[in-house]
């Protein structure tokens, strides 16, 4: 059993595949998946692809790349989490990569989204990148260890992921622990304690060894599992059997 705990496959990657998408899924024994927002526009393909199959699930968020659109309010955050297939607050956080500048607007948006979390009991879906100082200490500031959450695609240090085990969160790889250039990456999947790990695709970024550089899709996570698996010297049946339990209890879906 495995589960993919993010992915975009709202994406028009996608379009007129969703069918198919989900019948690769459980040909390669990928029992669920959580389609993660990143913009109120495209919120609504994310709650139909949960609606029309059981086995998927969606959040509400604004993701920090995105710049001059609607900004998310904790009421706007709460209205869309009352919907029953919403299970988390997110994807938000902070990226430091891709924007430069006066970046305190993707700060204030971050504490937005933690706010909106506490209010309604749902964990958080966090995305750090170059951003892990100021993300931790807002996370600190704002009681996200009220809720907790993940650590989503994660690629910084064992330090970070420590801080954030330390806050209650659980650390999810992606496709890239695959990737022959990260080795520090998969020292840290080495090190989480198994009972507080994710695995996820990103699809359609991210794919994983053998299929790097192709679309990501939710059928792909086996490998993810099987890359950490190498390194924690277990089975990836192992790592998926874990994974899919952590997912089922942290965003409180019936296995």
């Amino acid at each position: 059993m495995f589960v993919d705990s993010h992915c975009h496959i709202n994406f028009s990657d996608f379009d007129g595949e969703s069918d198919a998408l989900v019948a690769r899924m459980a040909a390669a024994n990928v029992t669920h998946a959580m389609c993660i927002s990143v913009t109120y526009p495209e919120w609504p393909s994310v709650v139909a692809l949960a609606e029309r199959y059981a086995n998927i699930y969606a959040t509400a968020g604004v993701h920090p790349d995105y710049e001059d659109i609607e900004e998310p309010t904790v009421a706007s955050l709460l209205e869309r989490a009352r919907h029953p297939k919403v299970q988390a607050i997110g994807e938000t956080g902070l990226d430091y990569y891709r924007l430069q500048g006066d970046l305190e607007w993707q700060r204030e948006r971050f504490r937005t989204h933690i706010r909106a979390a506490r209010e309604c009991g749902k964990p958080l879906v966090i995305h750090t990148r170059s951003a892990s100082d100021d993300t931790l200490r807002l996370m600190r500031e704002e009681r996200a260890e009220e809720v907790g959450g993940v650590m989503h695609c994660f690629t910084e240090t064992w330090e970070v992921a420590s801080a954030a085990l330390d806050l209650g969160f659980h650390i999810s790889f992606s496709g890239i622990v695959s990737f022959k250039s990260a080795a520090d990456l998969r020292d840290v999947a080495k090190r989480v304690p198994l009972e507080r790990m994710l695995i996820e695709t990103d699809a359609p970024y991210l794919a994983p060894v053998p299929f790097r550089g192709k679309r990501n899709e939710p059928s792909y996570v086996p490998h993810v599992a099987a890359a950490i698996a190498a390194v924690r010297e277990t089975d990836a049946e192992t790592i998926g059997r874990a994974t899919s339990q952590n997912f089922f209890s942290l965003f409180r879906v019936e296995p």
